[in-house]
């Protein structure tokens, strides 16, 4: 017997398939009779970025739209993963419940809290769009490509402006001190530098927006879309801000069609039960086996509920909302040389700018 595992918006479910020949349309029907999901419905790809899309863009996952094809031809064998999309309800049987008499298990008031939460997905964010001003962008991401390769990674505090209908547009990002490795981002703020970028941002009527970071080379190999340290980081940054549009972005590194590597830039909200249960103390530290973990889930203190199981560990994709990205010409520029970055800003730098610029004034 071969195991496929299956991860949709519900979290990771097993297919237990008989036949070692199966096709598609074997494992779609598999998939109807085992997890409640009507072929109709259904939406199969290797490709984990199909969790992400939404409406019209789910058609573009058509690598497993064939239902002649063996999965064996599409390598998938036994334990793989497969991502599944769809449409409408299903009901999932939830665990059997043994009430508690005179001698059942004593229950805290906390006990009693923990079971009422349910971790469920967010459908709608509330920042309608991110739209990028293409210099800051630019950047940002030609430091990571160019000057570190993807190999570490690299963050940033995006300011701009929030439209009354939720759109929110990044018009510069500022990037703070800090030391990145292949998996960890540490920030080392300084309050100080910060009062200084948020009386500048200010003066131009903007505030601080969101957060950015890239993913490094090595995520390609990975099957999720953000790493339980990523989701932590990014949780304990929106949490800080209180504006309900903050928005996280993502650059990282993809291979298209012609198997060469292009930057990519996606941007998302963490959901607000994320925010508040990071804010209220439920995200497990390092000294709860976190290092251990898999880094497509986090795990948190106490139990919570997800599909009807009691379970302390949940899939990051719950927490993530998908914002549409787009880009437009912001009204700043500048050639002055970004701090904070591994080559210190020099006075020549400063004499070259002022030389260039003397005919221009400082804010239009």
């Amino acid at each position: 017997m071969v195991v496929i595992r299956v991860r949709s918006r519900d979290g990771l479910e097993r297919v237990h398939v008989e036949n070692p020949n199966a096709t598609v349309g074997e494992l779609k029907y598999l998939i109807q009779t085992q997890l409640n999901v009507p072929i109709p419905c259904q939406t199969l790809s290797a490709n984990h970025n199909l969790l992400l899309a939404k409406g019209t863009d789910i058609q573009m996952f058509d690598d497993m739209a064939d239902p002649n094809v063996p999965l064996s031809l599409l390598g998938i064998a036994h334990g793989n993963i497969i991502f599944l999309a769809y449409e409408g309800q299903r009901f999932i049987a939830g665990p059997r419940v043994n009430p508690a008499g005179s001698f059942g298990k004593k229950m805290t008031v906390e006990d009693l809290i923990a079971r009422q939460m349910r971790i469920e997905r967010q459908e709608n964010p509330h920042c309608r769009s991110v739209s990028f001003d293409r210099h800051a962008a630019n950047a940002f991401q030609q430091y990571v490509n160019e000057n570190l390769a993807f190999a570490i990674k690299r963050g940033g505090f995006m300011y701009g402006r929030v439209s009354e209908e939720g759109e929110v547009s990044v018009d510069f990002i500022y990037e703070p001190p800090q030391q990145g490795t292949e998996n960890n981002l540490f920030l080392l703020r300084d309050p100080d530098e910060e009062k200084l970028v948020e009386g500048i941002a200010t003066g131009l009527g903007m505030r601080r927006v969101g957060f950015i970071f890239n993913q490094t080379i090595t995520h390609g190999n990975r099957d999720y879309t953000l790493s339980n340290l990523e989701i932590q980081q990014a949780a304990e940054v929106h949490a800080e801000s209180g504006l309900k549009e903050w928005a996280t972005a993502l650059v990282k590194l993809e291979v298209n069609e012609n198997g060469e590597q292009d930057v990519h830039f996606e941007s998302f909200q963490l959901s607000d039960q994320c925010v508040k249960l990071y804010k209220d103390g439920w995200f497990a530290g390092p000294d709860q086996n976190c290092d251990v973990l898999d880094p497509k889930i986090t795990r948190m203190t106490k139990d919570v509920v997800i599909l009807g199981k009691d379970t302390r560990d949940v899939d990051n994709d719950f927490f993530l909302v998908v914002v549409k990205i787009l880009d437009h010409q912001g009204p700043l520029s500048s050639t002055f040389p970004i701090e904070n970055r591994v080559s210190p800003v020099s006075m020549r730098a400063l004499k070259n700018h002022l030389d260039r610029t003397k005919n221009v004034p400082y804010v239009k």
